[in-house]
């Protein structure tokens, strides 16, 4: 994309067209970006001014981090947006209320299993009674 730049010095009124530069901003530059942006009393405007950034281009830096996707990869790392790890925190913490539930319940079977008498021995008590034995 060209953009037009005019010369107004020394009474200059010329155009001047020159290439215009995107710069590619580190992921670390746009999470400094965006956590100025999150400073009270500051807003996505003047920080984008002062970056010389689009506001439109901070606002969507801010989107991605509040979605958890705007965030430095180490090697071999994938990336998990926030909600996926909410999601996925609140059935892992769903399966420990559940698996808490099913040992307490084991706890008890085994517990009354101990002091109920087996099959066998109730014979065998009644086969004393009787004097059999």
């Amino acid at each position: 994309m060209t953009s037009l730049k005019f010369n107004l010095s020394e009474g200059g009124n010329e155009a001047l067209s020159e290439p215009e530069r995107r710069r590619r901003r580190s992921v670390h530059e746009k999470l400094a970006i965006v956590q100025e942006t999150l400073e009270p009393g500051v807003t996505v405007l003047e920080v984008a001014k002062r970056h010389e950034v689009n506001p439109n281009q901070v606002s969507a830096w801010r989107k991605q981090y509040q979605d958890g996707t705007l965030a430095p990869l180490n090697t071999g790392e994938a990336l998990v947006p926030a909600s996926q790890l909410a999601a996925a925190m609140n059935e892992i913490r769903e399966l420990q209320r559940l698996l808490g539930k099913k040992t307490q319940e084991a706890e008890i079977l085994k517990e009354a299993a101990e002091h109920t008498p087996s099959p066998s021995s109730d014979c065998a008590l009644h086969h004393s009674a009787l004097g059999r034995l």
